[in-house]
């Protein structure tokens, strides 16, 4: 008991010896918690809030109706003759190769005949809207575009669609088919002012 003793003893006098130190804290003093400020009202970040709300929304609006305003069925858009004469043959050019087309028709060569009307409307389409023609696309396709003018579109499926059926749906072309692709193109390219 004697050790158990005396070892109490260091103990409580290494503790009372630690205590007695200056350079080590043992309590930590009493400071008063933080004052909590309520944050100052800001009526005018509101404000500009709900007007940013207001205009994104407006904006979305009006790309959505600018949008629908721009997509025209096809068949109701109306091309101005002005649009509609940019896209036309010279006159000159226009009755020569209807000259040619007719010479091969009257040999019978209706096929060939129509496809020299496509692949030159083809040709004006080209130097007219060079982006617009790429080597994969269809003659459907190609009508589809909403950079032609009605008139223009009409002209190019009426000469299209014999053509297409003679060499892809193995057909010969008569008469009658090739006097319509040959109107489609006449009532194009030279309007009754020319005739």
């Amino acid at each position: 008991m004697n050790n158990a003793a005396s070892g109490n003893e260091t103990v409580a006098e290494a503790h009372a010896a630690l205590r007695a130190r200056d350079d080590i804290q043992f309590e930590l003093p009493h400071t008063p918690p933080p004052q909590r400020t309520e944050p100052m009202p800001m009526p005018a970040l509101g404000a500009l809030f709900w007007l940013l709300v207001v205009l994104g929304v407006a904006m979305l609006l009006y790309l959505i109706v600018k949008s629908i305003v721009e997509r025209e069925p096809r068949g109701q858009r109306v091309s101005s003759e002005h649009e509609i004469a940019q896209w036309r043959p010279e006159e000159k050019v226009a009755r020569a190769l209807l000259a040619e087309a007719d010479a091969m028709a009257a040999a019978g060569r209706y096929e060939e005949a129509a496809r020299l009307l496509l692949h030159r409307s083809l040709e004006d389409i080209a130097s007219r809207k060079p982006k617009l023609l790429r080597p994969a696309l269809t003659s459907r396709e190609i009508a589809r575009a909403p950079m032609l003018p009605d008139a223009v579109r009409a002209a190019f499926q009426a000469m299209a669609a014999p053509v297409e059926r003679s060499l892809f749906g193995g057909r010969s072309l008569d008469r009658a088919a090739w006097e319509d692709a040959r109107a489609a193109y006449g009532d194009f390219a030279l309007p009754k002012a020319w005739a």
